[in-house]
């Protein structure tokens, strides 16, 4: 009976139908707006625009004639605007830097896996001039080659030499020996 009740796992569960739909955004494509939106803020040109904007504000409201004032003093209205502003740019900006730092973190990562490589290539290495070191230490060297050389020749000179002495006898195995 148990069994009945437990939903198997290798079926899907079935989907929960909401009564309001929820809108599809992607998150993506949100991102990349907020990034943008964020560079944008951080120029001099957003700066001078914004300036710009807050002096005609108030030029307007203190210059034009009372009838055509939106905003009387002490301009309620555009301390509201630019709080509005600044409530929507401070998501915006902490959205783009939470991407900033998911990229860091990716770079970061890739960073270090090269660095691992590169350090264990240089164990490599180093492991394989020490074998190299020692390989060239057991071979023969070209001075070492020309001292043998030297000595093998005198040798011969020596040998080839006619020997000078005042008995001439053959060598021991050229002695004539008795017939059987």
């Amino acid at each position: 009976m148990s069994e009945s009740r437990r939903p198997r796992l290798d079926t899907p569960r079935e989907t929960r139908r909401h009564l309001v739909r929820r809108p599809a955004v992607d998150a993506d494509a949100f991102g990349v707006f907020a990034e943008s939106f964020a560079r944008y803020m951080g120029t001099a040109k957003f700066l001078l625009w914004m300036t710009g904007f807050v002096a005609a504000w108030i030029a307007w409201n203190t210059l034009a004639p009372a009838d055509l004032r939106f905003d009387e003093f002490p301009f309620i209205f555009l301390t509201l605007m630019l709080s509005l502003q600044a409530s929507y740019a401070a998501p915006l900006i902490l959205l783009a830097q939470n991407r900033q730092e998911q990229r860091d973190k990716v770079v970061a990562e890739q960073d270090r896996q090269a660095n691992a490589r590169a350090h264990a290539d240089m164990e490599f290495l180093a492991r394989e001039v020490a074998s190299l070191r020692m390989a060239v230490g057991e071979v023969a060297t070209r001075d070492f080659l020309r001292s043998e050389l030297r000595g093998l020749l005198g040798d011969i000179e020596e040998l080839s030499r006619p020997e000078v002495a005042s008995d001439h006898q053959p060598p021991p195995d050229q002695v004539s020996r008795p017939g059987p």
